[in-house]
């Protein structure tokens, strides 16, 4: 018997045909970028998607529909209005002749470029129709292209009038300043801004005028204060303690403005203490020595005004500071709330103390501002004040468990710190106690496993009862009575059986979780606990034993602070 043979060679099909005829068209279009040539091309070529004519074609012009030179001119009044009564959407047309026709919206990301309208001797297969679409999804997506193309030159030629413009202005203006005496004028130009009580706004505006920079003011800490000019970020970028700190101290070791990146930045310092920044933003390298000498001149304009509103704060911060020492000390009501009233802030709500300690940071003027304007930036209103090692805020709401402690991160590029909060206090007379729940707080978190983070006085349990004023030498007492044989055991041995029983007790005197916490097997932990027992004299069992043993290996733990 003959073999059997395998496949002959494919066949092309006419479906084969139309998708070729359909690539080579796509090409077509996206290799041109003039409108009316794409329009032309899909005109001509309608035929690639079926037995279809093209009966007319539209582009979209300025908001009006113009019509092809390659439309037919015996239907043309009749195709074109029933095209314009659409209205953007698709619709069918009826052109004499042709059981079957229809206009089809060339749309893009920008919206409707055009019309092609379309007629056919007999209605479309499915095949065709899709075809169709194809043809018509590939011309309005070469139209967007093109559109895009020309959009982007006509902004490139705005851009490049409006630079020669700006520049002639520039020119116009450093002339004829240059003729009155440029630096005179600029000088008594920033002085009357100054004199105005326009405050920085004012003068970064008087800046922008003279330079045509974006004109910037930013705090110390790199936040923004005044922004006057085009293309002000937002939101504007978080400032990196780090690297702003590098940046001032590369500012202040030049004799003028700075070049740093895109901008030209010089110092705000009167008396060498540094108040602000102000900068020019200058991508192109623009700037001269007439732009450096309005900016010099716009700086000494800003010294005073920052100065003004740095005694302010000081003289605010200081009325909040004996304010809030007093109540922590506790004083009359009457006295309280109008010197409350005075600096803005309603005594009369339920507040809250918070306590602020950061590892790295000593708590001095300049951590307590830190403090007060990262309560501010997460909505806190609140009163403040400092003590040797910590920063104090009564607050008239309840802190987030987190948003403090993440803003204190920010601004000090540490995550080093701790926060403790109290219960609520309805009376003036209960913030002296409330005050000392909140350095509870603080106080477990700093001996907690976790030591870093906010925690709140309700949220205590136990450690509410061993608050401060506790005498500590009765909890050692404790402790020792209870753990003291555990504790000397494990300091002749080196072993830790005292730290097997209170992660015992933390896993609920579960084996399996204890025994895997402490990373050793079952057995090992059965043979810890007989031990423990055997050397403490206590009966795990007992409930009495158990709970002093529980609440001694807790206090052990956080108040005293463990093995250390």
């Amino acid at each position: 018997m003959a073999g059997r043979r395998g496949p002959g060679p494919r066949v092309s099909t006419p479906a084969d045909h139309a998708l070729h005829e359909l690539m080579v068209l796509s090409k077509a279009l996206f290799d041109t970028l003039d409108e009316g040539e794409i329009l032309r091309l899909a005109m001509d070529h309608i035929a690639a998607a079926g037995r279809y004519s093209a009966e007319a074609g539209y582009l979209r012009v300025d908001g009006d529909l113009v019509p092809s030179a390659r439309n037919g001119r015996i239907h043309a009044l009749a195709v074109e209005r029933r095209v314009r009564e659409l209205a953007g959407q698709d619709g069918p047309v009826t052109v004499s002749g042709r059981p079957w026709g229809w206009a089809l919206g060339l749309r893009g990301l920008e919206g409707l470029h055009g019309y092609l309208v379309v007629t056919s001797r007999s209605q479309p297969t499915e095949a065709e129709r899709s075809l169709l679409l194809t043809l018509i999804r590939h011309t309005a997506a070469a139209l967007s292209v093109a559109f895009a193309h020309r959009r982007r030159q006509e902004d490139v030629l705005a851009l490049h009038r409006l630079r020669g413009e700006r520049t002639a202005l520039q020119r116009q203006l450093i002339s004829v300043v240059a003729e009155l005496g440029y630096q005179r004028a600029v000088h008594a130009l920033m002085a009357d801004v100054a004199a105005s009580g326009g405050g920085e706004e004012a003068i970064t505006r008087a800046l922008h005028g003279l330079t045509g920079l974006p004109a910037v003011v930013e705090d110390r800490f790199g936040r923004l204060r005044s922004w006057t000019g085009p293309n002000r970020p937002d939101p504007y970028p978080e400032p990196d303690p780090v690297r702003q700190d590098e940046m001032l101290h590369a500012v202040a070791r030049e004799a003028g403005p700075a070049r740093m990146k895109d901008r030209l930045i010089t110092l705000i310092r009167p008396h060498g203490k540094i108040l602000g920044v102000l900068a020019l933003v200058d991508p192109r390298d623009e700037a001269d020595e007439h732009t450096v000498l309005a900016m010099e001149q716009a700086a000494t304009a800003l010294a005073p005004e920052l100065a003004h509103l740095r005694n302010l704060a000081e003289v605010e911060l200081r009325l909040h500071r004996e304010l809030v020492d007093d109540l922590l000390a506790g004083t009359d009501e009457a006295s309280a709330y109008a010197r409350s009233e005075a600096v803005g802030h309603d005594l009369h709500r339920s507040h809250y103390v918070v306590v602020v300690q950061w590892s790295n940071r000593t708590a001095d003027d300049s951590f307590a501002q830190t403090v007060g304007r990262a309560a501010s930036n997460v909505g806190m209103r609140s009163l403040l004040t400092r003590r040797s090692d910590h920063v104090v805020l009564v607050a008239d709401d309840r802190p987030h468990a987190r948003a403090l402690y993440e803003a204190l991160a920010r601004e000090t590029g540490s995550r080093s710190g701790a926060i403790g909060v109290s219960a609520a206090c309805d009376c003036l007379d209960d913030i002296p106690h409330r005050y000392q729940e909140a350095q509870r707080a603080l106080e477990v978190r700093r001996y907690s496993c976790e030591r870093y983070g906010t925690t709140f006085f309700d949220e205590l349990g136990l450690y509410r009862i061993l608050g401060p004023g506790n005498d500590y030498q009765e909890l050692e007492t404790f402790v020792h009575e209870w753990l003291g044989q555990l504790i000397d055991y494990d300091s002749r041995h080196h072993t830790a059986m005292v730290e097997t029983l209170s992660r015992y007790f933390d896993c609920g005197g579960n084996y399996d979780e204890t025994a895997e916490s402490l990373a050793i097997h079952r057995s090992t932990l059965r043979y810890r606990l007989q031990r423990i027992r055997d050397i403490s004299g206590k009966d795990l069992v007992n409930v009495e034993d158990r709970l002093n043993l529980q609440v001694a290996t807790r206090v052990w733990k956080i108040v005293l602070g463990g093995p250390g």
